[in-house]
């Protein structure tokens, strides 16, 4: 579903990616683990049309999305939950909900698919009317990705979600994002909390310095001694 080749991204004079490449097949959950200031961030930002690429290709399917605009790749298929959620705080539940739609021409199937949303997330049911900027943390969590499900996209991009949770909500939140791809989503992971990630993916990418140092199964990458020591706590490099 998505081929990404060679991709290079600068943020000025400094060099983000070196030429990384990695690719996610339908049906899966492949999540991309490093340290920070490795590149996790960037390689999502570059897929969405944020920052744009230097050199290198993505493709989805067969579309290149390299010198797209966002809003061009939203109508593609593709949404991005970024990381520290980024609600819109002085806007209703309902109405952040709403934008996460303004792609879409079906009003009939975006309430079929609120519906099924508030299955996932029985809180923003209730939370409806309410600021967003009110919300816990959890519960704008469980809105950034509400908001970007209801574009109907065939691949999410995932930054961060557990960022800043209690552990019983990282559960709940991990637990909807198998149950998001067991619907049929797509899904591109970034993720500091490896072993949770690794633990809900069927393959892994490890990115270091801006290069992708490690790839593999997700069992294989719980087991390899390297990502144990640096990202596992466990062992010795």
């Amino acid at each position: 579903m998505l081929s990404i080749s060679q991709l290079d991204v600068r943020y000025g004079a400094i060099e983000a990616l070196h030429g990384i490449s990695m690719t996610v097949e339908q049906g899966e959950i492949v999540t991309l683990i490093g340290s920070n200031g490795a590149g996790k961030s960037t390689a999502l930002r570059a897929i969405c049309g944020l920052a744009p690429a230097v050199d290198g290709r993505i493709l989805l399917e067969d579309r290149d999305l390299t010198r797209l605009r966002p809003h061009e790749i939203v109508r593609l298929g593709l949404a991005h939950v970024p990381e520290g959620r980024r609600v819109f705080p002085g806007l209703t539940v309902r109405e952040n909900l709403d934008l996460g739609a303004y792609v879409r021409t079906d009003p009939a199937g975006i309430r079929d698919d609120e519906q099924r949303l508030f299955l996932l997330f029985p809180r923003l049911r209730e939370r409806l009317g309410q600021p967003a900027g009110t919300l816990s943390g959890g519960e704008q969590q469980m809105l950034a990705i509400g908001r970007a499900l209801m574009a109907r996209p065939r691949l999410l991009l995932l930054d961060e979600p557990s960022l800043g949770l209690a552990p019983f909500l990282v559960r709940d939140i991990f637990a909807v994002v198998q149950e998001i791809n067991r619907q049929g989503t797509t899904i591109l992971l970034v993720e500091q909390n490896a072993h949770q990630a690794l633990a809900i993916a069927h393959r892994g990418y490890v990115i270091e310095s801006g290069r992708i140092a490690l790839s593999g199964s997700a069992e294989s990458l719980l087991h390899n001694d390297q990502v144990r020591a640096a990202y596992l706590g466990e062992g010795d490099v």
